[in-house]
């Protein structure tokens, strides 16, 4: 019986220290104009805060290893929704600017968007040719958000 209850607790706490396991992700937010993106809030779950970005656009956050989406969100830009790879700890991520859209139809606003949308790797590709990023492509998978649903391919 003892040894019973010794197996058992074992397999309890490997287990349970398995689920408490964090990742720690670092890296840089700027926007589609090179300029470096200050108090940037950080979300897992679309809900729950995790962190902002510095004054000179870095930040560093603690997530579970189980979340593989992040969201980044602030004033004036589009989120960013993007999935993180297992190997990657350095994220470097292009916010696109929000514009006004007036007088147009959605799906035509969703194509104008998709358009600087896929600039986004040759601008990462840029940043780093200008010493702004550590790495010339990213190590995660933005997602486009559509306005509309008729647009999706």
């Amino acid at each position: 019986m003892k040894k019973l209850f010794i197996i058992f607790s074992v397999v309890c706490f490997s287990t349970s220290i398995l689920y408490a396991q964090n990742k720690t992700i670092k890296g840089k937010v700027i926007d589609d104009n090179l300029e470096t993106l200050p108090f940037v809030s950080i979300f897992i779950s679309d809900t729950i805060k995790v962190g902002k970005t510095a004054l000179d656009g870095f930040f560093k956050i603690d997530i579970p290893v189980s979340v593989k989406k992040i969201t980044l969100r602030t004033v004036g830009l589009e989120p960013a929704t993007i999935k993180i790879e297992d190997e990657c700890n350095d994220v470097e991520v292009i916010m696109m600017l929000s514009g006004s859209y007036d007088f147009m139809p959605p799906n035509r606003v969703d194509k104008l968007r998709m358009k600087k949308f896929r600039k986004l790797p040759n601008l990462h590709k840029e940043a780093f040719e200008k010493g702004i990023f550590k790495t010339d492509k990213a190590c995660y998978t933005q997602e486009f958000t559509y306005y509309h649903k008729s647009i999706k391919n």
